[in-house]
């Protein structure tokens, strides 16, 4: 098999998180998504610079899925991560994810 010079794969996943990066932007800004659109984000939480709480690694060790909807609070987006408010189980949790997780 040749030499892969491009690396289409790492180029692929670069796009997916410039549009994870640009839909969380525009959440951020207006505070909302879009009419009745929802948004899954899957990360790995064992990844350098994943921030949450004790209790949350506790219960997703390695991977955790969150669905941005309706409730979710003080959306924050940098060029390397992701800030959050969500409610687990009636209790208030704040996620800082970077989009290499």
């Amino acid at each position: 098999m040749p030499d892969d010079h491009i690396r289409y794969d790492i180029l692929v996943q670069d796009a997916l998180r410039n549009m994870v990066r640009g839909v969380l932007g525009d959440v951020a800004r207006t505070k909302a998504l879009p009419g009745e659109h929802h948004f899954f984000i899957t990360f790995d939480t064992t990844a350098e610079g994943v921030r949450m709480s004790s209790r949350l690694r506790a219960q997703y060790p390695q991977e955790m899925t969150v669905v941005l909807q309706h409730q979710f609070w003080d959306m924050k987006v940098t060029d390397d991560a992701f800030e959050v408010g969500l409610s687990f189980g009636g209790v208030p949790e704040k996620l800082t994810v970077p989009f290499a997780a």
